[in-house]
């Protein structure tokens, strides 16, 4: 059987107790390369065949999974984060079901999540953003035309950029363009969240290639966009006393 498990953000605490416990029985583990923290690989048993797919095509990864499969072996295919966001993990999915090879998938937590962590911030604040957009900038792999960067970026929402970090020139043009973010907005780039050489950089949309640049940050951070950011929003309304909820009877 092939268990898809997400790594989590990268510090190896962060991967779900389901995960640790498949990592430790696998026979077979083919993980995301310089993505997962090779702490993780640690927890692998001593007779564990061990595959970095950053070195494999979709086809060498298939293979491995129908040999280990034919010798009734358990294979762990170890995604960074939570394999649902940018993982590639629906074509081998359906490579899978065409060859009649089980699987199942254990979620892990996404570095957005982590990014937040680091920052110590909450992306759905009353008043000021009820909704997250994760997205990319578009590069050598493009995006759907109704989801350019400018286009989700006149939403105004809470912002998060995946696999842009080395693109922060377009990507400041892009958000301008928009519309509702301005050069001042509040932006920030979280390099590596959770690993021990985890960096944090707070700016502005109007200064993200630069700041990026002053800090060395060319590639695996997230970039992080909107008023959430900031100090200004509303008190939450579940725990506000004059609110009554199921459990509870408001007062004036």
């Amino acid at each position: 059987m092939v268990h898809f498990v997400g790594a989590g953000p990268g510090a190896p605490d962060l991967i779900t107790l389901r995960g640790a416990e498949l990592l430790r029985s696998a026979d077979v583990i083919i993980y995301a390369g310089s993505l997962v923290n090779p702490a993780l690989l640690k927890m692998a048993g001593e007779d564990c065949e061990i595959y970095n797919s950053a070195e494999m095509t979709l086809e060498d990864v298939l293979e491995v999974m129908e040999r280990a499969e034919r010798e009734k072996k358990n294979t762990v295919r170890l995604h960074t984060g939570d394999p649902c966001l940018y993982g590639a993990i629906r074509e081998q999915m359906d490579a899978l079901d065409s060859r009649g090879i089980p699987y199942d998938d254990t979620p892990g937590v996404s570095s957005f999540c982590g990014a937040a962590a680091a920052l110590g911030a909450e992306y759905t604040l009353p008043d000021v953003s009820q909704s997250v957009i994760i997205t990319r900038m578009a590069g050598r792999t493009p995006v759907p035309e109704g989801e350019n960067l400018a286009s989700l970026a006149s939403h105004g929402a809470s912002l998060v950029l995946f696999l842009s970090a080395g693109m922060l020139d377009k990507v400041q043009e892009e958000l301008l363009r928009g519309g509702a973010y301005t050069a001042e907005t509040l932006a920030a780039l979280v390099y590596k969240a959770t690993w021990p050489e985890e960096k944090v950089v707070r700016c502005t949309v109007g200064t993200l290639a630069r700041t990026a640049q002053e800090a060395g940050i060319r590639k695996t951070a997230l970039v992080l966009v909107g008023d959430f950011l900031g100090d200004a929003y509303s008190r939450s309304k579940l725990y506000d006393p004059a609110f009554t909820t199921e459990f509870r009877e408001g007062r004036p």
